[in-house]
């Protein structure tokens, strides 16, 4: 089989990591001469609006997909045109959206932070006298990493706000009070079929991912698994899924989903009987999905700026180094660490082991 996929970043990669032995071959489409997932398949050097090079792509494979939901919506319909494209351009639309995505959790049932629409200086003052201070301002589209979005504690950080986000539309959101982040990440097949791995304890720094921690029988599991049941059905989603929450005061509101496999769940490689990257090409190709079980503890670390060297990671018992093969730039994601152990005090031995060789603000 045949896959193309929009975006030739480490997640393209890794998809196709996860493919090659299933026999599936990859074509991917992006505008960076240097795509880190160029190795592993064709590369069409073209901007996702270029509707040749689309229509090129559309009509070598046999099904496409997207490795991160900055792609238009649009790319996404005209290449429907050729060939399925799973997700699908409406669930794309929703999910890079953070209003459309928002209103779809209050739609079903969700709790989400407090929102409104900003898409001026006055309405975000309006906004603001409405949610209260502190809150979070943050651009609709294109936002990731904690890029496109600023904390609004006071009044004199509101003024100027919506110009320094660049003066498009935005939604602001009242600050959660958190006890702390999990992500779940969900897979659904072209038969409806959905299964969701353990969820997963996540920490940031400056909007980053740096680490993620497997749960075990987590007692909001079940919650987790029931929203995120209501937006695969919802949206008739085909694919990996991920969905980002707070918990707070016993419960869970949602962050926001990933239309796509999600950094948090890189470490279901080595942790899990399927990974995230195998289960979603067997979603979109139809295949029966994977077992989500996991294999044991098991944490990931995000080398960001720079990655170790390949022997320091091999000297930690249970470590699997994943380099991206991408440039070295400060606040870049260009590697992981993925440890796994039989035991949770293994685990904490190796983590510990391997956070002394990731730099933290690299």
């Amino acid at each position: 089989m045949n896959i193309g996929i929009v975006g030739g970043g480490q997640l393209g990669r890794m998809l196709a990591l996860a493919g090659i032995p299933l026999n599936m071959r990859f074509s991917f489409l992006d505008p960076a001469i240097d795509a880190c997932a160029a190795a592993l398949g064709e590369h069409i050097c073209a901007a996702y609006d270029d509707q040749k090079a689309l229509r090129q792509l559309g009509e070598s494979v046999d099904l496409v997909t997207f490795e991160f939901e900055n792609v238009p919506a649009e790319t996404v319909d005209f290449l429907a045109q050729f060939v399925p494209v799973f997700p699908s351009g409406a669930a794309l639309r929703v999910a890079r959206d953070r209003l459309l995505e928002k209103s779809l959790f209050q739609e079903l049932g969700i709790p989400t932070p407090t929102f409104a629409n900003a898409l001026s200086q006055q309405e975000l003052d309006a906004a603001v006298q409405r949610i209260g201070l502190p809150a979070v301002l943050k651009t609709r589209t294109l936002g990731y990493d904690g890029k496109g979005q600023k904390v609004l504690r006071n009044p004199a950080e509101v003024v100027c706000a919506f110009a320094d986000l660049g003066q498009v539309p935005c939604i602001l959101e009242g600050f959660v009070p958190f006890n702390g982040e999990v992500s779940l990440i969900a897979v659904r097949g072209r038969d409806g079929e959905t299964r969701s791995y353990p969820l997963i304890h996540n920490q940031h720094e400056g909007g980053i991912l740096r680490q993620s921690l497997v749960s075990s029988a987590h007692p909001l599991q079940a919650l987790a698994e029931d929203y995120a049941r209501r937006v695969l059905d919802k949206l008739d989603y085909v694919g990996v899924l991920a969905f980002e929450f707070f918990e707070v005061d016993g419960g869970l509101k949602a962050n926001e989903i990933a239309p796509r496999v999600h950094n948090s769940g890189h470490l279901s490689i080595e942790g899990s009987e399927c990974s995230q990257f195998e289960n979603h090409l067997r979603a979109i190709a139809g295949l029966p999905l994977g077992s989500v079980a996991k294999t044991g503890e098991s944490a990931m670390l995000n080398c960001i700026g720079s990655v170790p060297s390949t022997a320091q990671v091999a000297g930690i018992a249970g470590a699997h180094l994943h380099h991206y093969g991408k440039a070295f730039k400060p606040g870049r994601k260009v590697g992981h660490i993925t440890l796994c152990a039989s035991d949770k005090d293994r685990l904490e031995a190796r983590l510990a082991a391997a956070l002394s060789l990731v730099e933290p603000s690299a």
